[in-house]
Formats: structure tokens, C-alpha cells, sequence
């Protein structure tokens, strides 16, 4: 998968807002050329929750973990809920920590390396061991961002 079909595909999903930081739209400088998606139907970039899902393209201060500064390297993040967490890394996110797979490898779901305590997974690279696992991850947390703005609306 590219990037480009990651964001086209998670655009597809209803009252996705997508955010691409860029040079002159006010962001720092280190969200430029990464991708973050919120459910937003207003169109309106919630001030008060998280992205469902992200790309990085880079290293981030605390999160090299992935190596992301290898050429043509991005990881996707995905806010997958404790239910998935568990199904795709056979532990808890409060295990997270101390479970070894290698934040690295590409092509493959993991604990998201800084995040995974709190139920995010991660892939670096997906491919085609990966595309259809990360599109079911990204519709699941597509669908537990509306489920928690529908909550939070009454």
C-alpha cells in the first residue's frame, strides 16, 4: 500500500476529516508530510480528541523505535481499540511494553511502539501480507471515533 492509497481509502469513510500539515498552513514544522484523520462530519478539526489514525513519515523525538528515516519508509497508526489490540497481538496494551516485536519490521501489525499502551497498533510499510488487516483496523477505528462523537453529540 502507498500512502496515497491509505488516505484514499480512509477518505472514503464517511465524516473522515484528513489533515496534511504542510510548509505555510500554521502546523510545526515536524507534522509537515504526515497524514492525520479524524472523524469530523462537520468538517470542523476537533479541539477536544485524538486522530483515529495517522502516517508519519519520520522519526518523531521519543518514537525512532520504527526507523522511519530509512528511504521510503512510513508507518501507519491506528487508534484500534483494546478488542483488536488484543486480537492482533495476543496481549493487553497494559503489555504492550514489555511484549518484543520489532517496532521495524515492516509489512507486519505490532504495538504501536509509543502508543500501543493505550491500544494503538501500527504497521510499517503495508503490504500484502498487511492491506487487508490495515484496512479492517482502519474501518475499526474509523467506526469507534463516530461511535464516541455520536456519544459525545447525546
Amino acid at each position: 500500500m502507498t500512502i496515497e492509497e491509505i488516505i484514499d481509502f480512509v477518505d472514503g469513510l464517511d465524516g473522515v476529516l484528513t489533515l496534511r500539515p504542510a510548509p505555510g498552513d500554521g502546523t510545526p514544522e515536524i507534522s509537515w508530510g504526515d497524514t492525520f484523520f479524524y472523524y469530523a462530519p462537520d468538517g470542523t478539526t476537533p479541539t477536544t480528541t485524538q486522530p483515529f489514525a495517522t502516517v508519519v513519515t519520520k522519526n518523531y523525538p521519543d518514537d525512532e523505535a520504527s526507523r522511519l528515516d530509512r528511504p521510503d519508509t512510513f508507518r501507519v497508526n491506528i487508534a484500534a481499540g483494546k478488542e483488536a489490540f488484543i486480537r492482533w497481538t495476543g496481549h493487553t496494551p497494559r503489555e504492550a511494553a514489555s511484549a518484543g516485536a520489532d517496532p521495524s519490521a515492516t509489512d507486519t501489525v505490532i504495538a504501536h511502539p509509543v502508543y500501543g499502551t493505550a491500544g494503538w497498533l501500527a504497521v510499517v510499510n503495508p503490504g500484502g501480507r498487511t492491506e487487508a488487516p490495515t484496512r479492517e483496523l482502519l474501518r475499526t477505528a474509523h467506526q469507534r471515533a463516530r461511535s464516541r462523537h455520536e456519544r459525545r453529540a447525546g
